[in-house]
């Protein structure tokens, strides 16, 4: 067995032959990571005719990628991926791996993790890399493992002192993605895939996507509006709001919940992960699990009758008083500005 290393590796996953943007994401991070262990920034790709992605990663920092191409893992299945990628940690031992707390993720991370018995975290929020003093031992360069929790009423830094690999996943849009100016030349490894009988057990007979029509991650401006707007007909002022000002509507989870907005408009925790140019919040309180997806928009207004809530500790720019009377004006000053 090797000895554990500092090694940072990242799953990428796939979707229309090209890397998820959560993928591309936690590169970014990773190479930072890296950086702090002064380690190898290494991604793995599974799949078939995946050179191209394979070479994409060099944009992001990455050194090696491993990669295991065959025409029967063309799609992801649990059994032969996992198997994959458990070996190849087991043999290699990284002292970090990540993956995107997707669907794919969420069903290969724990996988992983149980077979080389090592600690996983799910949806981190952050990641950085800290020496740590624990029941009177002292541990260099553990991965602290950041996110709410409790309901989001806390937030939780977690660590995994007692065993060699740290696993985590990341929800989409948490990390910057921030490829280089220039890409780096890396290596490309190739590990052979030894098909069984095992591998099949479950088949895919066929597969149906549908792209999602919202995007929020991509919209400079987001107007959201939150519970304390009271019904849903004061929510048709955050529609009429955004479409004046050129912005996407979205929600906290208790405006989603009281069926104010759909959940795919849904910011927070349990929703999208945001970095608009202006952000405003009406009517949200800010609460942590609606601070933890929208807290590093580059300008954000709220406006909201309760002075204490949270919401105005992270804004730029804060207004005190009831919604139903200054979006109506903010839409009129905005008209006549455009006349």
């Amino acid at each position: 067995m090797i000895k554990r290393n500092n090694d940072v590796w990242v799953f990428i996953e796939q979707r229309n032959d090209r890397p998820a943007d959560v993928s591309l994401e936690l590169l970014s991070k990773g190479r930072k990571l890296a950086i702090e262990l002064n380690s190898q920034l290494k991604a793995v790709v599974i799949g078939y005719n995946v050179e191209n992605i394979a070479v994409e990663t060099f944009n992001y920092g990455v050194s090696e990628v491993l990669i295991t191409d065959h025409p029967e893992l063309i799609h992801y299945k649990t059994l032969p991926y996992s198997k994959i990628l458990s070996e190849l940690v087991e043999k290699f031992r990284p002292g970090v791996v990540l993956f995107g707390a997707t669907i794919i993720g969420r069903d290969l991370a724990p996988r992983v993790a149980s077979y080389n018995k090592c600690g996983l975290t799910a949806d981190c929020t952050d990641l950085q890399i800290a020496d740590v003093k624990y029941l009177r031992n002292e541990y260099k360069n553990l991965l602290l493992q950041i996110r709410p929790a409790f309901g989001g009423n806390i937030i939780a830094t977690i660590i995994t002192p007692d065993v060699d690999i740290q696993i985590a996943t990341v929800r989409e849009g948490v990390m910057r993605l921030e490829p280089l100016v220039s890409s780096v030349k890396g290596k490309i490894t190739n590990i052979a895939y030894h098909p069984s009988e095992l591998d099949n057990i479950v088949k895919i007979i066929e597969q149906h996507r549908e792209e999602n029509r919202v995007n929020l991650k991509g919209s400079p401006i987001i107007v959201a509006g939150g519970y304390g707007l009271g019904n849903k007909a004061n929510f048709k002022l955050i529609q009429e709001l955004a479409d004046t000002i050129g912005g996407e509507v979205a929600g906290s989870r208790a405006a989603v919940d009281a069926g104010f907005v759909t959940p795919d408009r849904q910011v927070g925790q349990t929703g999208v992960t945001v970095r608009p140019k202006l952000y405003i919040a009406v009517g949200i309180s800010g609460a942590i699990q609606h601070r933890a997806g929208m807290q590093e928009s580059n300008k954000i207004i709220a406006i909201n009758n309760d002075p204490e809530a949270p919401i105005f500790g992270i804004a730029h720019y804060g207004i005190v008083g009831d919604a139903a009377q200054i979006i109506p004006t903010f839409i009129n000053l905005f008209k006549q500005k455009l006349r």
